[in-house]
């Protein structure tokens, strides 16, 4: 018995591929053509229906691929708001060396990109309130850290994988399951033990949804705990008839009347965007777990652009995209002010709104192999994204 996982190396030398870039490259360098130069741009074509932006990440993997082989790289910084048909990489080297390439980098700016987007929409939706990523158990285990850190660039507040605090140096956050409650076979005997046996810094938030009803449940944890109680949790709205919004406006008035109004409310299972839009009137926070970790995909595909052919680059592509290696201009002020060039281009494009100069976006980020410039923390990338996605004008 085994896991059937691709390992690192694996992914690394192109051996993570689809077969037909092996016969690609095998027919290239049989037939004379190996050092043909291109540069191949990543971009999406089309965004799901409903969609008018996506979260660019999972950079950091992509140039892990990358490094050390002969090629230079120029992309979008991770983390960047992106529309539909805007160049989000651009790899030049021999496409010999980068044929096998093409499937790995995809799989990972795809589901990267996916589980950020999702992760960002929700974010926009509930603002300041709390979302917590709850969704590895819909995951194979050994994409726990991976998920992690796309949630968490696409603005959530925390995690709750174990292994996250090792790999992303975030610690992990979350309260406890129904078994707990019911090994105990009560409920006070388990918030209690909670409250006994974790550290201080642990918020005492009860899942108050196991026997009884949610606003008796929530009380009885309240009165057991008193000030202590940071908050309860509501965790099972598919499972109840009627509605989660008139469930969770019984707890806050009961827990209010009887003065615990320091208690907050969180609501966790069956979590999506349509439902969060109408819970959060009333909930402190939130945990999403499969809407995140299975959302919509984020279509990215890789396209030559560009053949080096006769000592000079020609304009080339397939029919329905556009030729040339492109780089996307945005406004500082006005994020949906937006222009794309010719990357070999010194071009500038002036705002139509406030007057300033798009900034162009793309940078390189491997020279010949070699990583040129200094990635951003994970907490910089989340920060740089929240900064983008509550400039974006309202549907």
């Amino acid at each position: 018995m085994r896991f059937y996982t691709a390992n690192e190396d694996e992914i690394v030398e192109g051996k993570a591929t689809d077969v037909y870039f092996l016969r690609t490259e095998k027919i290239l360098r049989e037939k004379g053509l190996a050092n043909i130069k291109v540069k191949m741009e990543f971009h999406s074509h089309n965004l799901p229906k409903g969609y008018k932006w996506a979260i660019f990440s999972g950079l950091e993997e992509v140039l892990r691929v990358l490094e050390g082989k002969p090629v230079n790289v120029w992309a979008l910084p991770e983390g960047t708001v992106f529309k539909s048909q805007e160049p989000l990489m651009i790899i030049e080297g021999k496409y010999a060396d980068i044929a096998t390439l093409e499937t790995p980098l995809l799989g990972i700016l795809r589901h990267y990109g996916s589980i950020s987007t999702a992760a960002a929409r929700i974010k926009r939706i509930v603002g300041d309130k709390t979302v917590l990523f709850f969704g590895l158990r819909a995951l194979h285990p050994v994409l726990q850290p991976m998920a992690d850190r796309a949630a968490y660039i696409g603005g959530l507040d925390g995690v709750s994988g174990v292994l996250s605090e090792k790999y992303l140096g975030l610690k992990p956050m979350g309260t406890m399951p129904h078994a707990l409650i019911i090994v105990f076979g009560k409920h006070e005997e388990a918030w209690k033990a909670f409250d006994e046996v974790m550290p201080e810094d642990v918020p005492r938030i009860a899942l108050v949804d196991t026997f009884y009803d949610e606003r008796e449940e929530s009380l009885m944890a309240a009165r057991l705990l008193k000030e202590k109680l940071y908050g309860v949790r509501l965790d099972t709205p598919s499972s109840r008839r009627g509605s989660m919004l008139e469930i969770a406006r019984e707890v806050r008035w009961t827990l209010d009347i009887h003065g615990f109004k320091h208690v907050k409310i969180f609501i966790s299972g069956g979590i999506n965007e349509e439902n969060i839009k109408v819970l959060k009137e009333v909930a402190d926070g939130f945990g999403v777990g499969t809407s995140i970790a299975f959302p919509k995909s984020i279509d990215i595909s890789a396209d030559v652009v560009e053949v080096f052919r006769n000592d000079k680059w020609e304009f080339i592509a397939k029919r329905g995209k556009l030729p040339g290696a492109k780089q996307l201009h945005v406004c500082p002020n006005h994020i949906d002010e937006r222009k794309i060039s010719l990357l070999s281009e010194e071009k500038e494009f002036t705002c139509s709104k406030c007057g300033s100069t798009l900034k162009p976006v793309m940078v390189k980020y491997i020279d010949q192999g070699k990583l040129v410039r200094k990635l951003p923390k994970l907490s910089d990338i989340r920060k740089y994204v929240l900064n983008q996605i509550f400039k974006l004008p309202e549907p």
